[in-house]
């Protein structure tokens, strides 16, 4: 995306009344959306929004949430874009979640920085939002600026897109930086299909469809009154359009931390002796060193988080190799360092349930951004299981066990160390800052945890918990899960 510069969009719209050849779809098009003289952006609706990656098992949909407000303000000569909702979670039927809160994330992309506006993560109640950089979602962000009609076209005029004739209109194509996007026009030169790929750690080259319906007009522009998006071949929005203001200011300014994009950081805390705590930000690792090798929990994030992790292991427990990951959940904030594990030629140990999801979604391309296994091309190698499963180097025990009913995700596992009395999970029970405000209802993930504990009978003494401020007692889930006044 960083070959868009300012004088090409500048270019783009002098473009638009100089394109008049006959037949042209690109000239066709721009007269059909009215937006010849169109700067900027406005539009606003309601419908559902899907959180990406955070399907609740491997053949599931993107979790839904209703959305009462979504207001997207785009400049299109920058480029960049202000997008702010307010939304809540919907609760599917026999799965017990969180009493839903409304949500108000405010999402900016300038260029090449993105950011989100909020508070700092553990800041107590009342923080003011600062920015919060966001470079991993820069791509996407300004894929959904030039998958809008407006953009679209302009986009393809500054890129000398190709065009050619299909049965009932045109198709579109041209190329920004790495991403290549494809738009189809109908007969009456509206553009009904987005597509392009983008990069997830995941699911590599992704693919990204936005689709147009409804076209209406709008105070002179004419705009789909319904637009869908798909990301990884599920939903990821479903919005109602209800107003389109064209050429509205949008000073969308830079501020000077959201370019600062702090290292990635990893710190050591021995939990017990060969048990090593590895935290830093909002995820954290854990490793368990054996006789002749190390045993290595969760790759949370990306390439760059397991690789910093991966080099503080071979700082504190040098000599030996890491032949073991144990994946919690698919998740992908739990799951997007996994690859780099392959790479490093560890087994990756998960539930059952999710060894056919990784297999597809690593045999797929990750062109746009070669990782070490797509350079390296090494096999996977699983070990799964559906119940109590034990690795052991014949002197200290690692547990792993299902974690039994949770709402959270279906495929879900905890790692119990019987000899050190030691439980390590992710997402069951995420203890509070000491800054935090106390919980006013029982987390039910939080309560199953709880629940899971007792039906195994696990001594428990500490809890490594995969987010959160650092490692904690049975005392405080117990008192996490007391029923509250």
């Amino acid at each position: 995306m960083r070959g868009f510069t300012v004088s090409a969009i500048a270019l783009a719209i002098v473009s638009l009344s100089a394109c008049n050849r006959t037949g042209d779809p690109l000239q066709a098009a721009a007269k059909a959306i009215g937006g010849t003289e169109l700067n900027s952006l406005e539009f606003s609706g309601t419908g559902r929004w899907y959180q990406f990656g955070q399907a609740p098992n491997p053949d599931s949909a993107w979790p839904p949430f209703e959305v009462s407000r979504y207001t997207a303000t785009i400049d299109y000569q920058v480029p960049a874009a202000h997008v702010q909702q307010v939304r809540k979670q919907v609760v599917e039927p026999g799965r017990a979640r969180p009493t839903p809160v409304e949500q108000k994330p405010d999402q900016y992309v300038s260029g090449a920085v993105a950011w989100n506006l909020a508070p700092p993560q553990g800041a107590p109640a009342g923080t003011a939002p600062s920015a919060q950089p966001q470079p991993a979602a820069v791509d996407e962000r300004v894929a959904e600026i030039w998958s809008t009609p407006q953009g679209f076209i302009k986009a393809a005029i500054a890129n000398k897109a190709s065009t050619k004739a299909i049965e009932g209109g045109s198709e579109i194509a041209f190329t920004v930086g790495k991403l290549r996007f494809v738009g189809i026009t109908d007969a009456q030169h509206q553009l009904l299909r987005v597509q392009t790929l983008i990069d997830n750690p995941v699911l590599g080259d992704t693919p990204f469809e936005t689709t147009f319906a409804d076209y209406k007009d709008f105070d002179g522009v004419r705009f789909p009154a319904h637009i869908t998006r798909q990301l990884g071949g599920y939903p990821v929005l479903d919005l109602q359009v209800s107003e389109v203001k064209a050429n509205v200011a949008a000073d969308l300014k830079v501020p000077e931390d959201a370019g600062k994009v702090p290292p990635v950081a990893v710190t050591v805390e021995t939990v017990a002796p060969g048990v090593l705590y590895l935290r830093g930000g909002s995820h954290h690792s854990v490793a368990i060193e054996q006789q002749d090798h190390i045993i290595v929990v969760e790759a949370p994030l990306n390439e760059a988080r397991s690789e910093a992790v991966i080099a503080k292991v071979k700082e504190s427990i040098p000599g030996k190799t890491i032949r073991y990951l144990i994946n919690s959940h698919a998740h992908f904030d739990h799951s997007g360092g996994l690859r780099t594990y392959v790479a490093e030629g560890a087994t990756i140990v998960t539930h059952a349930q999710n060894e056919a999801y990784y297999r597809n979604a690593w045999a797929k391309p990750h062109s746009l951004n070669p990782d070490r296994l797509e350079k390296s091309k090494t096999a996977p190698v699983f070990e799964t299981f559906k119940d109590r499963h034990v690795l052991t180097d014949g002197k200290r025990e690692v547990v792993i066990h299902p974690i039994a009913a949770s709402g959270h995700n279906d495929a879900f596992a905890l790692v119990y160390l019987p000899a050190e009395k030691i439980l390590i999970e992710a997402d069951a029970y995420n203890p509070l800052p000491a800054t935090a405000p106390p919980l006013t209802e029982i987390n039910p993930y939080t309560a199953n945890l709880y629940e899971n504990i007792q039906r195994l009978g696990l001594d428990v003494q500490k809890i490594t918990a995969l987010h959160g401020p650092g490692v904690v007692s049975l005392t405080d889930l117990q008192a996490a899960v007391a029923p509250k006044s």
